[in-house]
C-alpha cells in the first residue's frame, strides 16, 4: 500500500508506529479477556440447563443478558469515550467487567437465575464498553489503510480468548457435572477468579501513557484521504454515510450468527455426535482455535484480496457449511460445525473497520452504533432455541439469513459514497 506525499514521493503504508507500540500491545490483550468471557457464557448456557434445570429456550438468556448490554451501553459508552478519552473509556469497561464477575458470589449463594442475569448484564455492559472503545483506538494507532489489518490482528487475541474460555468452563464447570446437582460452587469459585484479573488489568492499564494521539477524526486538510480517517463529504450526517448504516445491519445478523451458533454447539455435539458436555465442551477449544487460525490467516490475505472481498468469499463459505451442518450426516456435518468458525473468523472486525472508513468526526459516534449492533446476539440465540427443541440440526438453517446480508455487505454495501 502506498500513499502519495506532497513532493510527489511515494510512502509505504506501515502496520504501525513505533510511539503507539506499547498502547498496541495492552490495548490488544483487552481483545483476548472479552473474548474469554463471551465464549464463558456458552458454557454457562449448558451449565445452566444441568444446575437450574433449565429448557434451552430458558438457558438462551444468558447469551440476552450479555448482548443485550451491547445494546444498552453502546451509545453511553461513545459519549463517556467521545468527552474523556480512550484510556477512560477502557477503565469503565474493565470496571463494570470486574463488578458484574464479582456479582456472581451473591448469585450462586442466592442460586437465583435471575441474580445470574442481573451479573451478566452487568459483565455484558462492561464488555460492550471494551468493545466500543477499543476497536477505534487500534484503528486510531496508524495509517487508516492498514486499520482493516490492525483490527483483524487485534481480534485474533480475542479468538485466542475465546479458545481459553471454553477450555476453562469445561475444565471447571462441566467436568464434574453430576445429575441432578445444584451445587454452584464450581462458578462461583471461577468468576472471582475472572473479577480479580480484571480488578488487576485495570490497575495496570491506569499506569500505562498513552502517547498523545493525533485525531485523524477532525483532520480535513490531508494529503491522502485514503490515509488518514477523514470525512470526504462532512457535510453528511452520520446515518447519510450508507457503507456505516449497512456496517451496523451486517454486524447485528453477523453476532445474531455467531450468538446462535456458538449457544448451541455443545448442544450438537451431545446430541448429534454422542459426545458427553464435557466432550463436545473440549471440542469447542478446537471451535475457537479454528477461529483463531482463521484471523491469522484472513490478516495475511487481506495483504492481496481487498479485505470487502474477504468478507464475501468467507460468508459464501459459511452458507455452504450451515447447509451441510442441517443434514446431520455426522462427521462431515460436525467439521462444517467446526468450520463456520474458521470463516466467522473476520466477519467481525473487518465489518466494523469497513464501516468506520471516511467518517472523519463521525467515528466515535458510529462505533458506539456498530457495536450496538451486537444485540444480534441477544435475539438470535432464542429463535435457534426453539428450533432447537425440537432438532438441534435445523436450528442451523436460521444463520443462512445472517450469512446472506454479510455476504452483500461485503459484494457491494460496503462502498464509500
Amino acid at each position: 500500500m502506498q500513499a502519495t506525499t506532497a513532493s510527489g514521493k511515494s510512502t509505504p503504508a506501515t502496520f504501525t508506529d513505533s510511539k503507539y507500540l506499547v498502547t498496541l500491545v495492552f490495548v490488544t490483550s483487552l481483545f483476548m479477556f472479552w473474548g474469554v468471557a463471551i465464549t464463558m457464557g456458552d458454557v454457562l448456557n449448558k451449565h445452566f440447563q444441568h444446575v437450574l434445570s433449565l429448557t434451552k429456550t430458558q438457558s438462551a438468556f444468558v447469551q440476552f443478558a450479555i448482548f443485550g448490554a451491547y445494546f444498552v451501553m453502546g451509545i453511553p459508552a461513545g459519549l463517556f469515550m467521545k468527552r474523556f478519552g480512550y484510556k477512560n473509556g477502557v477503565l469503565l469497561g474493565l470496571s463494570l467487567f470486574a463488578t458484574g464477575a464479582f456479582l456472581f458470589v451473591p448469585a450462586a449463594a442466592a442460586a437465583s437465575f435471575t441474580y445470574f442475569g442481573i451479573a451478566l448484564f452487568i459483565l455484558g455492559c462492561g464488555l460492550s464498553t471494551l468493545e466500543t472503545v477499543a476497536h477505534p483506538f487500534v484503528a486510531s494507532l496508524g495509517d487508516q489503510r492498514t486499520s482493516d489489518q490492525r483490527i483483524n490482528f487485534a481480534q485474533a487475541f480475542n479468538a485466542l480468548g475465546a479458545i481459553i474460555g471454553p477450555a476453562i468452563g469445561s475444565y471447571f464447570l462441566l467436568r464434574n457435572n453430576t445429575e441432578g446437582s445444584t451445587d454452584l460452587t464450581s462458578v462461583k469459585t471461577l468468576y472471582i477468579a475472572i473479577g480479580s484479573v480484571i480488578a488487576t488489568i485495570a490497575v495496570l492499564f491506569s499506569f500505562v501513557k498513552v502517547p498523545a494521539l493525533t485525531d485523524p477524526h477532525a483532520t480535513v486538510a490531508v494529503a491522502d484521504p485514503d490515509a488518514a480517517n477523514v470525512d470526504v463529504e462532512p457535510g453528511k450526517t452520520l446515518f447519510e454515510h450508507k457503507h456505516f448504516v449497512w456496517a451496523v445491519i451486517a454486524q447485528f445478523f453477523n453476532v445474531a450468527a455467531q450468538g446462535g451458533t456458538w449457544a448451541f454447539f455443545i448442544n450438537y455435539g451431545h446430541e448429534k455426535m454422542g459426545f458427553s458436555d464435557a466432550v463436545a465442551g473440549n471440542y469447542m477449544v478446537l471451535f475457537m482455535g479454528l477461529m483463531l487460525a482463521g484471523r491469522f490467516v484472513g490478516t495475511f490475505l487481506m495483504r492481496v484480496i481487498a479485505p470487502h472481498t474477504l468478507l464475501a468469499i468467507f460468508a459464501a463459505g459459511n452458507i455452504l457449511m450451515c447447509l451441510i451442518i442441517t443434514q446431520s450426516l455426522g462427521w462431515p456435518s460436525f467439521i462444517a460445525l467446526l468450520m463456520l468458525n474458521f470463516f466467522f473468523s473476520i466477519m467481525f472486525p473487518t465489518i466494523f473497520s469497513l464501516g468506520l472508513k471516511n467518517l472523519g468526526s463521525h467515528t466515535q459516534q458510529a462505533s458506539s452504533f456498530i457495536s450496538m449492533g451486537v444485540v444480534g446476539g441477544a435475539v438470535f440465540p432464542f429463535l435457534m432455541g426453539m428450533a432447537a427443541e425440537k432438532d438441534v440440526a435445523n436450528a442451523y438453517y436460521l444463520p443462512i439469513i445472517c450469512y446472506v446480508v454479510i455476504f452483500l455487505f461485503g459484494a457491494k454495501f460496503y462502498k464509500v459514497k
